[in-house]
């Protein structure tokens, strides 16, 4: 699979430690950084991992950072994106089985390495539902960010 990834500095760690596995598991890489352990500001770097997910460069992505937290708040402010912060193994697959997530954040002082491929491994092989509920929620999803032509009304006092 085709995967964009990328990390910010206190994901830095965590990614590098998995760029070599996912590499051997068959994956085409395309690392949009960080390139070293110097700061760097996640949003800069999500931008990017984002950007090769909606122009089809990237099938799938993964962005690492402390917690997961920021780089999940990052890539769904893209309009189009949806993204969650995965730790645990049922998140991994459901994610995209009843959401149709792209991106996956995960924290590097939160998980390390060996539970870090597992979950990555489980979100790769998740398919999207056919589940007509499931696809309807993930429309709705879509006109809410306007990532389908429609632009939610502003909020009325």
């Amino acid at each position: 699979m085709k995967l964009a990834v990328g990390s910010d500095h206190m994901g830095y760690s965590l990614k590098t430690a998995l760029l070599d596995t996912l590499r051997e598991k068959g994956h085409d890489i395309t690392d949009f950084g960080s390139f070293d352990p110097a700061p760097v500001d996640f949003p800069d770097i999500a931008k990017l991992v984002c950007g090769a997910v909606l122009d089809g460069t990237a099938e799938r992505g993964i962005m690492f950072c402390g917690t997961g937290v920021g780089a999940g708040i990052a890539c769904n402010k893209v309009p189009g994106i949806r993204a969650t912060v995965c730790h645990d193994i049922y998140t991994a697959h459901q994610c995209v089985e009843h959401d149709n997530v792209q991106i996956i954040t995960m924290g590097a002082q939160i998980i390390g390495p060996t539970v870090a491929e597992e979950l990555i491994d489980l979100f790769l092989k998740a398919e999207f539902s056919t589940n007509g509920d499931f696809r309807r929620r993930v429309e709705k999803l879509a006109l809410m960010d306007g990532s389908n032509g429609f632009s939610p009304a502003p909020p009325t006092n």
